[in-house]
Parts: structure tokens; sequence; C-alpha cells
């Protein structure tokens, strides 16, 4: 690999600010940069983002580059993946990073398909290995239906790229006395620009508590029958002040939103304290919580795989435990 800006992380930016998942990327491609003895740069893209594009630096990228035009001021698909292309063919990076947003995830396999690279999404970590004696940037991804963890390499061909979900890594310290350069490209549009554009991007309030950045979440699963057993599980959180969560089974039921689907299929995130209630602990979910700081896990199977990876486990029916929780904290 070569020492000179190596790994790049297209920042996603909407209405003037910067998005946590970016950030996120952004702290990840610090890490990886650390075993390489690499740099950091940014690809920031957008209207007004000058300021923006110092506050990247003060989180952490080594330079930015910096693409402005009012057209770009929201996200245009085509045109957001040629100025990423050509700049990938310019600098050469050896490895992009994008957050699994769902913009990140429309635009990444765009450009990969455009550079003729692997992309490997919504990775739950990445991690530099030694394989053959050569530093070799590692994914990894739930796989095979959730039934097991899967780690995958990258051919020769660069940049290696990947998506990073959200709560997969931490967001870098802010220093505002961090120094870095701002490289400013220029733009100007061309015809397969404008044959698909955004003219309005609308983004609704979300139904309940993010189960991102929740202090504490908790999470229901296929053990749940009934509505007057996920109701157990809405009263904990509401008790807790924690954010609710689910699995899939809980999804297709409407007990939650996809906006709080936990795990490769919805969101990764990393609480103080996770509490899982009916869930055997199936790769795909597990994925999705890994990184909170405790994990309590309650389900009436002794066997249950998620006892193999929490804090604190209570083999138990939940129509039994999960009430006696709720008195006792009410009464303390």
């Amino acid at each position: 690999m070569s020492n000179n800006n190596n790994i790049w992380v297209w920042i996603e930016q909407r209405n003037g600010k910067l998005m946590d998942v970016s950030l996120q990327t952004l702290g990840k491609g610090i890490e990886l940069a650390k075993h390489l003895a690499g740099k950091v740069s940014a690809v920031l893209i957008g209207d007004n983002i000058e300021g923006m594009a110092k506050e990247i630096i003060c989180y952490g990228a080594d330079n930015v580059y910096l693409v402005a035009d009012p057209g770009l001021k929201l996200y245009q698909s085509r045109a957001y993946t040629r100025i990423i292309s050509e700049l990938i063919t310019m600098h050469k990076p050896d490895i992009l990073l994008m957050g699994a947003s769902n913009i990140g995830i429309d635009l990444a396999p765009a450009v990969a398909a455009r550079v003729k690279t692997g992309l490997t999404a919504h990775c739950s970590d990445l991690q530099i290995e030694t394989i053959d004696n050569k530093p070799q940037l590692v994914a990894t991804i739930p796989g095979f239906s959730g039934g097991m963890i899967v780690k995958i390499v990258w051919n020769e061909i660069k940049p290696w790229m990947a998506t990073v979900s959200s709560g997969v890594a931490e967001k870098p310290d802010f220093d505002e006395t961090r120094q870095g350069a701002v490289v400013k490209v220029d733009y100007e549009a061309k015809d397969e620009d404008l044959q698909i554009q955004t003219v309005e991007m609308v983004e609704r309030e979300p139904a309940s508590m993010p189960v991102e950045g929740a202090a504490i979440v908790v999470s229901g699963g296929k053990g749940i029958k009934t509505n007057e057993e996920f109701k157990l599980i809405k009263d904990l959180a509401e008790v807790l002040g924690a954010a609710l969560g689910g699995t899939r089974p809980a999804r297709d039921a409407e007990w939650i939103t996809t906006d709080n689907l936990i795990g490769s299929s919805g969101k990764t995130i990393s609480p103080k304290l996770f509490i899982s209630i009916g869930a055997s602990g199936a790769a795909h979910y597990t994925c999705g919580f890994m990184k909170a700081k405790y994990i309590i896990a309650i389900d009436k199977d002794p066997s249950a795989p998620i006892f193999d990876m929490c804090d604190l486990g209570i083999q138990a029916d939940l129509n039994e435990i999960v009430p006696c929780l709720i008195e006792q904290l009410k009464s303390s």
C-alpha cells in the first residue's frame, strides 16, 4: 500500500449537517490508517459546505476533497457517482469507505461498478490483517441467512470498497486545533449528470424513539408470540426510558417499525445497555448490538446461542420475569 492518502471516506451531509454514520465511518478509516501508517482523506460534495470541510479536518481527516456547486446541494446520483469515480481514477486511493445510509447504499455500488472494483456492503466490522505477508483489509458480515459470521477479503483490484453500518465505529473526537488541507475540486455539470435529478428530499420524523444513540435499548425477538407479550416488552422499555427494538418477526408483526429493526437487515447500535428478550441469538441479529457495553438476555431456551455472548443471562419465560422486573423498577 502507498503511504499517501490511501484511505478515503465519503462524507454525507444533509441540510448543512454532517451525518453521524459518515463521521463514524471516518473514525473507522482513522483506526485502519493507524495500522497502515497511512493518511485519511475525505470527499465532501454539496453547496455552501466550506465550513463543514474544516469541521471534518477537526474530526481527524488529513485532507478534504471539496466539490461545491449549487446544483449539488441535494444528492444527485449520477453527478456524485461521476465526481467520486473521476477522483478515484486521478488519485488512486487504496480503500474507499462509505456509510451505509439510504444514500450511501445507492451511491457505493454505482461508484464500484464505474471504477470496476469490488464492494462489500453493510460491514459489521473492518480490520487490517496480515495475509501472505501483506496488510489486507478484512470485512466481517453476517452470512448464510445469519447462520454464521463471514470474513471477506478483496482481490488486488483497488480501491477496496466497503459500506459501514451505523454504530459499527465510534465518532472521532473533535479537535479544533487540528490542521489539514482542503482541496477544492472544480465541477462542471455534464449531460449525464442531469439525466436523473433529485428535486426534493423530505425527511419524516421517527414514529418512536430511535435505537441509534439510545443509552438503553430493549429488544423483542421471535419468541414473543402475542400482542400482550410484546406489550410487556414495550412497558419495560417505557419504565427504563429506553428505545424499543426488535427482530424481523417483530417487524413483520408490526410491533416495531423498520427504523428500529436490529441486525444485518436493520440497525447496528452500541448502547450502554441492551436487553434482548425472546430472541435465540442468530448471527444476523446479534451483529446489530455486539458492541453494546452490557448485554442482558432473557430466553426460556437454556441452549440459546445468545447466552454465550451476553453479560447476564436469565433462562425464564418472559411472562414470568418481565412483569417482576417492571414492578421492581417502578417501586425503586
